[in-house]
């Protein structure tokens, strides 16, 4: 089965400190678009552009009410994020569990 949310998406979205600063404020819940904006120096167009970067991977949703857009954070592309580091780390501990044992073993075979 295809990754729903796919995770280069996902890291490239997260790899921008604005877009990282959206996120971590709609997890403290909902926000209209101008309340996203607010904190940050820069033309509502662009900024607006972040935001179709986030919802275009899955991390936010939006729906309008009359003139307001509201955003909403998803978190499900954020296990996925997550699930996908947590086999990373297995694969990359076991390797360095196997090359602590090389140079251990080198390290008798020469005393």
């Amino acid at each position: 089965m295809p990754n729903q949310y796919p995770i280069d998406q996902v890291f490239r979205a997260l790899s921008d400190p604005t877009r990282l600063a959206v996120i971590a404020t709609l997890g403290k819940g909902p926000k209209s678009t101008s309340e996203l904006a607010k904190p940050f120096d820069m033309a509502l167009p662009s900024f607006t552009q972040h935001l179709g970067v986030l919802e275009e991977c899955g991390l936010v949703r939006s729906r309008k009410a009359g003139r307001v857009r509201t955003y909403e954070l998803d978190p499900k592309p954020l296990v996925a994020a997550e699930t996908w580091m947590a086999k990373q780390r297995t694969v990359w501990e076991k390797r360095l569990e196997d090359l602590d044992s090389y140079l251990l073993q080198m390290k008798e075979k020469k005393a």
